[in-house]
């Protein structure tokens, strides 16, 4: 259902009359966007530890009815967005808290998040839906905590100048991002010599390139450091996660994609690395939690204690790098192919690598079809060079599309 922005107020007693975002120490108020998924409970864990300084004021969820209503009852929103209008039907009268209101359908989700009240938008539905949302809040000039990245892969340049628009600003949430807008603010731009974006390897690093196809989604489900959705282990598996982080790069920090490169770091403790043309290279470690980079996105510039995970510096620890194998995973050439083309080129690597997943997931495809098909569809797909935000939807649809007539080979 349709709704229209609302006086800056919520259900919490607060109130900006200018309808602002606020200075140091304001209590910022917070929409989480796929509020069920990893990051998102993980930014609720946030906004508990926060002690009133973010309040949660929309929560939203796709289908995942029975875990929003624990949340609504356990935080209290003004809002709560069910994106499904089917699974919405299984929220009758009662079923949320006192204060907390009901949205359905994605158009509702859209005016919401445009709502003067909300300071901060916590971009994380997984995947292609997630663009739209993060459309309509950028177009509403908001401070973005984006980890949809997605959003970036499939139409970067748009994006980008939209927030320029609006004056909206984006704080990126994946911990490779972030961990680059952290040690980027060392130089000035052009001081940049390149950024390098780590990668854990994923359970598959040593694994001989001539076993991949024989591997089930469980294998590929056993993440050795992080704890994920099933959509990004996968894409840690196949390492299509840093072919797609390397396109939000090369626009989200406006480099080409010459400047670009990815290093294996199985401990994940150093998130991401920039070097500067006198040699000097900056990195942001920590353990790999991702309460941080949350935290970090959604009170930018600031920082405060958070209840993440810190280091020991009492306990011996070891820190090794190696160069990708492009043979064994080559889903980091297909990134940087896409980033160095723009147009349309990420946009239908996304949805192939999509699409790919589920049919590997579904038992359709083999592991290493993945790959395959990403970099045939890439190839054949009719490219854009400057492609609408219509253009991007139609070749998403198409690539979809594509991907379905190979899984039923």
């Amino acid at each position: 259902m349709p709704v229209s922005p609302r006086e800056p107020t919520d259900g919490h007693g607060l109130h900006r009359p200018d309808g602002g975002s606020g200075g140091r120490g304001d209590v910022l108020r917070v929409a989480v966007l796929g509020s069920t998924g990893s990051i998102g409970t993980n930014t609720l864990d946030v906004i508990a530890s926060s002690g009133g300084r973010l309040v949660p004021y929309l929560l939203a969820a796709h289908s995942r009815i029975a875990a929003l209503l624990e949340q609504a009852w356990r935080l209290r929103p003004r809002w709560v967005v069910v994106t499904d209008p089917l699974a919405a039907n299984e929220i009758g009268p009662g079923s949320l808290p006192e204060g907390t209101r009901l949205a359905t359908g994605p158009e509702a989700l859209d005016d919401l998040v445009a709502d003067p009240a909300i300071d901060r938008v916590v971009s994380a539905i997984v995947g292609a839906a997630g663009l739209r949302s993060t459309w309509a809040a950028i177009g509403a000039g908001k401070t973005v905590a984006l980890a949809n990245k997605e959003t970036l892969v499939m139409a970067g340049p748009l994006v980008m100048r939209r927030a320029a628009e609006t004056g909206a600003q984006i704080i990126p949430v994946d911990s490779e991002h972030s961990a680059i807008h952290q040690a980027i603010q060392c130089g000035r731009p052009e001081e940049v010599r390149r950024i390098v974006l780590t990668a854990s390897g994923g359970p598959f690093r040593t694994t001989p390139r001539e076993l991949l196809a024989a591997v089930t989604p469980a294998d590929a489900l056993r993440h050795p450091t992080w704890s994920m959705g099933q959509k990004i282990t996968i894409d840690s598996a196949t390492m299509m996660n840093k072919a797609l982080e390397l396109i939000e790069a090369r626009w989200l920090f406006g480099l080409p994609a010459d400047k670009l490169a990815v290093v294996v770091h199985p401990q994940s403790i150093v998130h991401s690395l920039v070097e500067f043309i006198d040699g000097a290279v900056i990195a942001q470690l920590s353990p790999p939690d991702m309460r941080l980079p949350i935290q970090y996105a959604l009170l930018y510039p600031e920082r405060c204690p958070c209840p993440a995970r810190r280091l020991d510096f009492t306990e011996t620890m070891r820190l090794d790098f190696e160069p990708p194998d492009f043979e064994r995973f080559p889903a980091v050439r297909l990134g940087l192919e896409a980033a160095a083309r723009g147009g349309t080129a990420g946009a239908v690597l996304n949805a192939a690598n999509e699409e790919a997943v589920r049919g590997f997931l579904a038992g359709e495809l083999r592991f290493t079809d993945i790959a395959e098909i990403c970099e045939r569809l890439l190839d054949e797909h009719p490219y854009h060079e400057a492609p609408t935000l219509d253009d991007v939807r139609r070749l998403d649809a198409w690539a979809r599309q594509e991907v379905g007539k190979w899984a039923c080979v």
